[in-house]
């Protein structure tokens, strides 16, 4: 449900004397609880509350529709989600809608192109993280790592090999039975780039820190603005960005993290050593695409920097890397978007 819309600006511009100049419309604000895990954002402007309500709920009820095809948490009555999936590994193929078709196949690419550091089989380990964090959290007194023995245990159970999608049939099977898919590293990025280009022009849809704007914010083309978080200060930016289409992504280790004698653990785990990567407190991809942008965020976070720049060189995005130490880094087009 549609849980706020908040009326932002409210102007009324008449001038001339024979000519009366279009009302400027009222910028309005929507956000949702539901989606992905996180909160989910939409701003817009329109001549209406009504008319900007119906556009924010047409996002959000094609956001859930991704969120219940990608949860793997959750069963929903009539849906074969990747839950089903998980579930059934090693038992049998599942029949699952074409847009889980079209994710895991556009996933086995970015695996490929990033030399396996985004790898959505990782979901064995990952539910060891997922569930040392949720048990730490809920007992800070108690707070404790995976067992070292069960992450190497089930780091034996990923990779491409477990995966078997049939595109023709429409069908996913994981041959492994102990293989467990995760496409947390993508699924928002992607279900948000989808949704956009279906949503009306003029929106700025930010879902987790995925921001996709669908145009600039008035017909008069005035940009949107978008800060990039300081990882010391998340009340502040390090940056901000003119934004008038295309994505701004930021992986980040202070947002979901739990801490065990004094260390803090993140929830973006290295492939190679089954823990949260030590190089980058933060990464900010700058990217047409709100999907491969995602992913490359998840990417970038999991390398050194001259590795990371020649991934990025791929793709038609640029990059800002924030250290441990708090310097900055970007790639060669980047500071020319920094608006302040």
């Amino acid at each position: 449900m549609l849980r706020k819309i908040i009326p932002l600006i409210l102007a009324l511009c008449l001038s001339g004397c024979a000519t009366v100049q279009p009302k400027e419309q009222t910028q309005y604000q929507a956000t949702f609880l539901t989606l992905f895990d996180t909160v989910t954002t939409i701003v817009g402007k329109d001549d209406s509350e009504d008319a900007f309500r119906q556009k924010a709920q047409s996002v959000h009820d094609q956001l859930l529709e991704y969120h219940q095809l990608f949860d793997i948490y959750h069963d929903y009555e009539g849906i074969s989600n990747l839950k089903t999936v998980n579930d059934q590994a090693g038992i049998a193929p599942v029949r699952v809608d074409p847009r889980i078709i079209a994710l895991l196949s556009d996933c086995v690419e970015f695996y490929k192109a990033t030399d396996g550091r985004v790898d959505i089989t990782m979901g064995s380990v990952l539910e060891l993280w997922h569930q040392a964090r949720t048990d730490s959290l809920d007992d800070p007194a108690n707070a404790h790592l995976p067992d070292d023995t069960k992450l190497k245990e089930a780091a034996e159970h990923t990779g491409l090999d477990a995966l078997v999608i049939d595109k023709a049939a429409s069908t996913v099977f994981l041959n492994d039975p102990d293989a467990r898919l995760d496409v947390g590293a993508v699924a928002k990025g992607w279900s948000t780039e989808r949704v956009a280009n279906a949503a009306a022009s003029g929106l700025l849809i930010s879902v987790g820190g995925n921001v996709r704007a669908t145009g600039p914010k008035d017909a008069s083309g005035t940009p949107w603005v978008v800060g990039i978080t300081d990882p010391n200060n998340q009340s502040s930016y390090l940056h901000t960005l003119y934004v008038s289409g295309g994505s701004v992504v930021t992986s980040g280790d202070y947002q979901r993290y739990f801490t065990v004698d004094g260390i803090p653990y993140h929830h973006i785990i290295d492939p190679e050593t089954g823990f949260p990567s030590k190089y980058w407190r933060s990464v900010t991809i700058v990217c047409p695409d709100s999907g491969i942008a995602d992913a490359l965020s998840t990417a970038l976070f999991l390398l050194p920097l001259a590795e990371g720049q020649a991934l990025l060189a791929q793709y038609d995005a640029e990059a800002m890397w924030v250290d441990a130490q708090s310097n900055y880094h970007y790639s060669p087009g980047f500071e020319d978007l920094i608006r302040t």
